[in-house]
């Protein structure tokens, strides 16, 4: 048999047409998440606290379609504080419902509330003394009328023209998920220390746990002149250490200023007679500078506040331990 190949024909029409059809879907979609606004009520606190209560984890379930929302829901349920894992119902029917047990809560997703394989482990988690919510379009449907919570995610239509292929539907069952997800977050108290410890790799991760100190320059490779030292040594400071600026530092050890090449830049529109100035004398006092136990995200927030470069590091007693350059949060992927 050969295969035939079609090739679509571009067209001002058609063109026009996938545009209204893609717009007419969003609306559809938009609408359908809207509607369940008025709905957020009494059941879904319930969901909630059976939820809060719960000394084991929470599982969640659903098969096609319903069955990647509930991935999802499992997933982002597990990243803001609230220990969830995806059981497959089919797959539970043979073995896996040995995974749920008496202290768990299940939430089951089904838009039409009577797929065979969620009804089929209904009786076994019922009897093994777990808790269910469940989320269809249909609060009479056996399984919405066999959930100790039943949360109404029912939606007028399909964005599918056909109004078979399940859109509306899912994205409603998704932000209905989210709420629920955002909504135990926030009585947690969930914060974003939290939220680092469960998403350590990637550019999240980085941005969340990544320190000062991480990422700071020390020993030799820190700019720094004496209070009192001479301008030129200043000068000779920062092109040789390549920071576009050096710190300087008092007796004590405690930062007395930074000398920056903005700062120089304003000497040589002064005068060109220089050498006999001391650092001091041209120096930013009171530079802006931050901990080596603050967050390298943080060090990027106040840069960009202050249109500057870089920032001394000092500790709880203002002595200099570090400096940060843009460039090194830029190789330390934190910007």
């Amino acid at each position: 048999m050969t295969a035939v190949i079609v090739s679509a024909q571009s067209s001002p029409c058609a063109d026009t047409r996938m545009i209204d059809q893609a717009r007419q879907v969003l609306r559809i979609e938009a609408d359908a998440v809207a509607s369940l606004i008025d709905r957020i009520g009494e059941p879904f606190v319930a969901a909630c606290r059976l939820i809060l209560d719960c000394k084991g984890r929470v599982v969640v379930s659903g098969i096609g379609k319903s069955g990647h929302v509930a991935r999802k829901l499992a997933a982002t349920l597990a990243s803001t504080g609230t220990p969830a894992f995806f059981v497959h119902p089919a797959e539970a029917s043979h073995g896996d419902l040995g995974m749920v047990t008496r202290d768990d809560v299940v939430i089951a997703l089904s838009y039409s509330g009577h797929t065979d394989e969620l009804l089929a482990i209904i009786v076994p988690l019922k009897r093994q003394g777990a808790q269910l919510i469940s989320i269809t379009g249909d609060p009479d449907s056996p399984l919405a009328r066999q959930s100790d919570v039943h949360l109404d995610g029912h939606i007028d239509r399909e964005a599918c023209p056909l109004n078979l292929a399940p859109t509306a539907s899912t994205t409603a069952a998704l932000a209905l998920g989210d709420a629920l997800a955002v909504a135990l977050l926030d009585a947690r108290g969930f914060d974003a220390d939290d939220f680092a410890r469960s998403h350590p790799g990637g550019s999240l991760g980085r941005r969340l746990l990544t320190l000062v100190s991480d990422v700071m320059r020390t020993g030799d490779a820190l700019p720094t002149v004496p209070s009192g030292a001479s301008l030129p040594a200043a000068i000779l400071e920062v092109t040789r250490k390549r920071m576009g600026m050096t710190a300087v530092v008092a007796p004590d050890g405690r930062l007395a200023g930074l000398f920056t090449d903005g700062d120089l830049r304003r000497v040589l529109e002064r005068t060109s007679e220089f050498g006999s100035l001391t650092v001091d004398e041209v120096m930013t006092r009171s530079p802006t500078a931050i901990a080596p136990d603050a967050l390298a995200v943080e060090a990027v927030r106040r840069m960009e506040e202050r249109r500057i470069s870089q920032l001394p590091v000092v500790d709880a007693d203002g002595s200099m331990v570090g400096a940060l350059h843009i460039h090194d949060l830029l190789i330390a992927r934190v910007v």
